[in-house]
C-alpha cells in the first residue's frame, strides 16, 4: 500500500484539508499522514468548515510536528510551503503544491484552495492506486 505524507508549515489548513481528501476517496488504499514544520496549536476552523460542506470530518485530527520517520516511512511526500525544514531521502517522490495559505482567509478563498487540492488528490489518486 502506498504511502503518502502532506506537510505544510503549520498543519492546520492545506495539509489537513488534503489529507482528509485522500482518506476519503481512497480510503485503505492509501496510507495517509500529514505534519507542520512548526504546527499550530489546533486546526484552522475554516478548513474545517469547508471540508465540513463536502461531507468530510478533520475535527478528530490535530497538527503534528514533522520528524524525520514519517518522511522515511512515506513514499511520497507533498510539500505545501515548508521551505527548508523537509528532510530529503533518496528514493522518495517529492512534490511541491503550490497553494495560497489559509491564515486569515474567508470561506470564500478557502473553498477555491479546498477544490484545487480536490482536483490534485484525484490526480496523485490515479497515478498511486491502481483501478481495478
Amino acid at each position: 500500500m502506498p504511502s503518502v505524507l502532506f506537510v505544510c508549515v503549520h498543519n492546520a489548513g492545506r495539509s489537513q484539508m488534503a489529507a482528509g481528501w485522500l482518506t476519503h476517496l481512497a480510503g485503505d488504499r492509501v496510507e495517509v499522514r500529514s505534519a507542520g514544520s512548526a504546527p499550530a496549536g489546533r486546526i484552522n476552523p475554516v478548513a474545517v468548515e469547508a471540508m465540513r460542506e463536502v461531507g468530510i470530518d478533520i475535527t478528530d485530527q490535530q497538527p503534528k510536528i514533522l520528524t524525520v520517520d514519517a518522511v522515511e516511512a512515506s513514499d511520497v511526500v507533498i510539500t505545501m510551503g515548508c521551505g527548508d525544514a523537509c528532510p530529503i531521502f533518496p528514493g522518495k517522490r517529492y512534490e511541491d503544491w503550490k497553494l495560497d495559505d489559509l491564515a486569515g482567509r474567508g470561506i470564500d478563498a478557502v473553498r477555491e484552495i479546498r477544490d484545487e487540492i480536490r482536483a490534485r488528490i484525484d490526480k496523485l489518486i490515479s497515478e498511486l492506486v491502481p483501478t481495478d
